[in-house]
């Protein structure tokens, strides 16, 4: 028991008497009172280049991470769940969100109104906009944050290791040095040649462990580089279904009648209260005999009087000045002077306002 406790003392004595030589060597190096060995060009190249990967490493891993989850509280949140190993609630994500409130809206106005369909429509491509986010933040943090972060915490803390085990390697080589310097005895020139021999070794064997390491930054880069392909591809493959999905939306909605760009243009241009637009409806035919009916509603404007006409769709009045219409209900409507090309005045009994011409077709 004496003799263990004695080999660990002498240890320790000898541990605490490397870390002094390697304090004084430090900082008489700081203040240019001795010499320090350098790196050679290959090794320090290396060294550099592996700071400039790791640096640009960690810039990347973050402004990606803000770019698939821009709110920064959400990143905490994740963040901790993820160092308590914990599953990180499911929550929907903005697209959803809106998406959802675009359907609510819509089951309220009614599913059988242009507005309340195109909402829920949009809704539903929202949603679908949505998932495909979902898959390509999953796809993202598995094929390229993943990687990225793995290399930083485990590849390149092993090389800050291995440099540091370096840096106190030359520590003590210069320590030797200087100590044989110093040495004017024959004796103890004999301890200090033999100590800078063994030294010299140390220093040589690690500077070639570090070597191998840095050298892996190049295998390093190419997994980079396959990872960033798949990002791109992830990246693809959404916008092309968002592209798609919106595609999809479009031809569902339809399209507006001209009336729509020329109100809208004289109303931003004008900057005069908003002007009601007809919508078309999301689905169903438009009437067969469109020609005839347009040249019917030409002839109307031109010439007073009134006419039978048939609602083709459900309209809801857009104000006190309008009528709200229902499909395959017939009433009549007339030409006002100075009313817009694509509107007329309908009656229902005693009720009376303008309807948009696109929403009917005249009987003869």
């Amino acid at each position: 028991m004496s003799g263990v406790m004695d080999f660990n003392v002498k240890r320790l004595a000898a541990d605490a008497g490397t870390l002094f030589s390697r304090a004084v060597q430090f900082t008489e190096e700081k203040f240019g009172q001795a010499e320090k060995t350098e790196l050679d060009a290959h090794l320090d190249n290396l060294l550099t280049r592996a700071e400039t990967t790791k640096h640009w490493t960690e810039k990347i891993l973050k402004q990606t991470e803000v770019l698939l989850q821009p709110n920064p509280n959400v990143r905490i949140e994740e963040f901790l769940y993820e160092k308590l190993d914990k599953k990180v609630p499911t929550r929907m994500n903005n697209h959803e969100l809106l998406g959802q409130s675009m359907i609510d809206s819509g089951n309220e106005f009614g599913p059988g109104t242009a507005y309340g369909n195109a909402l829920i429509k949009c809704g539903e491509t929202e949603k679908q906009i949505g998932g495909a986010e979902r898959e390509l933040i999953q796809s993202s943090a598995i094929n390229f944050l993943t990687p990225f972060r793995n290399f930083l915490e485990g590849d390149f803390k092993t090389i800050l290791k291995e440099r540091k085990l370096l840096q106190n390697k030359r520590l003590d080589l210069d320590a030797a040095k200087t100590k044989l310097k110093k040495a004017k005895m024959a004796d103890a020139r004999a301890l200090a040649e033999q100590d800078l021999k063994m030294t010299q070794s140390e220093f040589d064997r690690q500077a070639e462990i570090t070597r191998l390491l840095l050298e892996g930054i190049n295998s390093t880069h190419a997994h980079h580089l396959r990872c960033l392909n798949d990002f791109v591809e992830a990246q693809m493959t959404y916008y092309a279904q968002c592209y798609q999905y919106m595609v999809d939306l479009q031809k569902q909605l339809g399209n507006f009648p001209s009336a729509f760009s020329s109100n809208n243009n004289q109303s931003t241009a004008s900057g005069a209260a908003s002007i009601s637009v007809p919508i078309l409806p999301l689905s169903g035919p438009l009437p067969a005999n469109t020609a005839n009916a347009s040249s019917g509603f030409t002839e109307l404007q031109n010439f007073s009087g009134s006419r039978k006409a048939r609602v083709l769709y459900d309209y809801d009045a857009a104000g006190s000045n309008e009528l709200s219409l229902l499909a395959d209900e017939v009433i009549m409507v007339s030409s006002v002077p100075g009313m817009d090309s694509d509107w007329l005045m309908g009656e229902r009994g005693n009720q009376k306002g303008k309807v948009p011409i696109t929403y009917l077709e005249l009987l003869n």
